[in-house]
């Protein structure tokens, strides 16, 4: 079985017990129960990863007390009794902080309530002594625990969809390849079969499997695991969502918004809320963040979330008739990409009746109710106070940073005060966006992923996400100060060299401190969030200036070439700079990894290895590239940033106004009719485009549908098609930008198109 009972035996454990330890270890053996032993390893709780990996792996502990059958003539406990006791006293506190439902029995000889501390009584699930009954009977005992241990571990939906899998019937319906079989009609069809195993195929079933319940209409074990998963995210509804939290987006914004609508919206959002704008025909209006040189989004200042700054978006508005209109919905990235929070609760409150909903995406941030760290910085918890008229919604990408499979996603909404939130709308919505045929592997990697955060066991995993993340800046922060030339960094707050959690002083955003580079910041009213690491390559500051010739420079593509070639891939590049992203299941030997990538990465550049030598792949792609320097092309690259003065460029097309022509939904409209014209690079300038315009990285759009083209764009996508041609490989790309790399165009919007 995959959780053995783990036995464990400390230093100061029952020795007069020990035979009839061993004739129930026997027994339990012969009941069919795998079992593990931990013996005289020292204080466990010095081993915190040995005792989280206990509690998450046993299926029972079985842990050995050994107390003196009788006391000092004065009647205290002896000496070693109370040591004993203390040890055990820490090791079940210890394993409970990991998980608060694994059976914990002590085993020993006169253990009772009298001699045991309340501390202990109330974390174990029983006693079992040495001589009180037989040694099978007491194995009979502890497999009971065991088995509704185990039976009650899966939560509604993955433990019918398991029963359902593993009952064997036949099935008549879609999809075509009948639980794997079709699969095995076709030689490629069977290695297929073998690689994602028998038991994904047979969980790939219809909805007309009515035993599951059904997705669309939230029924049956989907809704009972759902219900659980509110509880768990403290969300008065939630909702599972299998394509994405680019699809809960639009799901949220269909079941609020329609043509004419005023929105207030981060300018720095997600691609599917600009999306969602434009399916809803709703009027724009733009939260401003400020952004670093070094091209990290910095937060939108407080003030913008005020009612007078937002009447004055509108006032001033062209696309916007009728200037007394409520805002509908306001929409807001928490946390951004390179991990800047807001304070949640200051916002809802700031905002409450001043729009009808506020949509929080967190996409990157659905552990952020798990732990203390985060108080106050997501947007659903109805543990808080309630806002009087505004509904709040938050969506969540769980396979981000939990446990679910790609495109797993959930709706967070609680309730106002005056309980606005309608179900029915919101349902049709959701029918609207959701496929008829789900992925019943996404469904159930939801259901597992809430069922991971409940109890304490999703502050504990979340906890060792923080710590392992803190190590890593630490080690980064404590190396560069050793070493005698150049050494990367970590943005973010210089963290005394200390172990252990952070502390949210440290992390919270002030006007004061230089290490973010950001101009405008209201003091405590966001945070960096410590796990989000952004690792810095030498060559560029957070203002913008850019290391002189002959000094270390290393742009960030070339670093993250590198590391994809050595089995490393991180998550975004920036100029000078790689995005790491810690998630629960980062380990100590993973980050290790990477700092030991980065030593070797140091040393070819000292070397100035050659790149055929230190990447082959990327060298056979780029056969261009052969007989060059690593040092070399770090350096040539660098002078090509530094005479473009790209720090500068890429923040001004991001900071600069906007101007707005038309809708962004009479712009898509027009394109979809065909009523566009594919202009050059050249002729660009003042025209407007038909499409989103977003550079990868970072990823984030630059212009939306109906919006005019500035000179400053024009001399970015100009520079990226000169980057193109020079250097194959290392650059980014435009979507919405079509051609090749000689001619490039832009779908924009004919004159008769260019209205309000």
């Amino acid at each position: 079985m995959p959780f053995p009972v783990t036995i464990v035996t400390p230093v100061d454990g029952p020795a007069g017990a020990r035979r009839q330890l061993e004739l129930l270890e026997a027994a339990l053996i012969r009941t069919g129960l795998e079992l593990r032993r931990l013996g005289d390893e020292g204080r466990y709780t010095e081993r915190p990863g040995m005792l989280a990996h206990v509690a998450r792996s046993s299926s029972a502990v079985l842990y050995g007390l050994h107390l003196t059958v009788g006391r000092s003539q004065d009647g205290s406990e002896e000496p070693a009794d109370v040591a004993a006791i203390r040890t055990a006293d820490e090791f079940v506190h210890a394993i409970r902080a990991h998980n608060d439902r694994v059976p914990i029995l002590l085993f020993g000889e006169q253990l009772t309530a009298r001699r045991i501390p309340q501390s202990v009584l109330s974390r174990i699930d029983g006693v079992v002594n040495a001589y009180e009954d037989t040694p099978d009977f007491l194995a009979r005992k502890i497999q009971r625990e065991v088995s509704h241990y185990l039976g009650q571990l899966a939560p509604p939906f993955f433990a019918a969809l398991m029963r359902y899998a593993n009952d064997g019937a036949y099935s008549w319906h879609c999809p075509g390849h009948s639980g794997g079989t079709g699969f095995l009609k076709s030689p490629i069809g069977t290695l297929f079969h073998d690689f994602f195993g028998e038991n994904l195929l047979r969980a790939d079933v219809c909805n007309a499997v009515e035993e599951l319940g059904q997705l669309l209409d939230h029924t049956g074990p989907i809704a009972d695991s759902e219900r659980l998963a509110a509880k768990t995210f403290r969300a008065d509804h939630l909702f599972f969502v299998t394509n994405g939290t680019s699809t809960s987006n639009k799901i949220v914004w269909n079941s609020l918004v329609g043509p004419g609508d005023i929105v207030a919206v981060d300018r720095n959002c997600h691609k599917s809320v600009l999306h969602a704008i434009v399916l809803t025909g709703a009027v724009p209006v733009y939260l401003m963040p400020t952004r670093n040189r070094a091209g990290v989004i910095g937060p939108i200042p407080r003030r913008e979330f005020t009612a007078e700054a937002l009447r004055e978006k509108i006032e001033a508005s062209p696309l916007i008739a009728d200037k007394n209109r409520r805002i509908r919905l306001l929409a807001l990235t928490q946390s951004t990409y390179d991990g800047i929070i807001y304070r949640a609760d200051a916002i809802r409150e700031i905002l409450d009746g001043v729009v009808d909903a506020i949509h929080f995406d967190e996409a990157w941030l659905p552990h952020a109710s798990f732990h203390d760290l985060y108080d106050g910085m997501h947007g659903v918890a109805n543990d808080r106070a309630r806002t009087s008229s505004t509904v709040v919604y938050a969506t969540q990408s769980t396979h981000k940073l939990l446990a679910g499979l790609s495109q797993a996603s959930q709706i967070l909404v609680q309730d106002s005060a005056d309980g606005r939130f309608d179900e029915r709308v919101f349902a049709q919505a959701y029918r609207m966006h959701t496929s008829t045929s789900p992925q019943y592997a996404i469904i159930a990697s939801c259901d597992v992923s809430a069922e991971m955060m409940a109890g304490k066991r999703g502050p504990a995993l979340v906890e060792e996400t923080i710590t392992e993340a803190m190590e890593f800046r630490r080690t980064v922060i404590r190396i560069g100060a050793e070493s005698p030339d150049w050494w990367f960094g970590v943005w973010g707050p210089d963290t005394p060299p200390r172990t252990g959690l952070p502390e949210r002083s440290e992390w919270e955003l002030t006007a004061d401190a230089a290490w973010h580079g950001f101009d405008r910041v209201d003091d405590g009213f966001a945070m960096l969030d410590p796990i989000k690491v952004t690792l810095t390559t030498p060559g560029l500051t957070v203002h913008g200036e850019f290391s002189p010739s002959g000094a270390p420079s290393i742009p960030g593509v070339v670093l993250a070439r590198y590391l994809a070639e050595h089995g490393v891939v991180v998550e975004k590049t920036g100029l000078y700079s790689l995005f790491v992203l810690f998630t629960i299941g980062i380990t100590k030997g993973r980050w290790n990894s990477l700092i030991a990538e980065l030593h070797r990465f140091k040393s070819a550049y000292a070397g100035n290895a050659k790149i055929e030598r230190l990447m082959p792949a990327f060298a056979a792609a780029f056969p261009g590239y052969a007989g060059s320097g690593l040092r070399d092309i770090c350096e040539a690259l660098h002078a090509t940033y530094h005479d473009a003065d790209l720090a500068e460029l890429s923040t001004a097309i991001y900071t600069e106004p906007v101007e707005q022509v038309t809708l962004p939904t009479h712009a898509w409209t027009a394109m979809a009719a065909g009523r566009v014209e594919h202009v050059p690079l050249t002729e660009l300038a003042g025209r407007t485009t038909a499409v989103l315009l977003t550079p990868y990285p970072p990823g984030i759009p630059l212009l939306v549908p109906g919006e005019r083209i500035s000179a400053t764009i024009v001399r970015f996508l100009r520079h990226e098609q000169i980057l193109a041609r020079r250097w194959p490989g290392f650059t980014g790309i435009t979507h919405g930008v079509a051609g090749d790399d000689q001619n490039r165009t832009v779908a924009c919007l004919r004159e008769e198109d260019t209205r309000p």
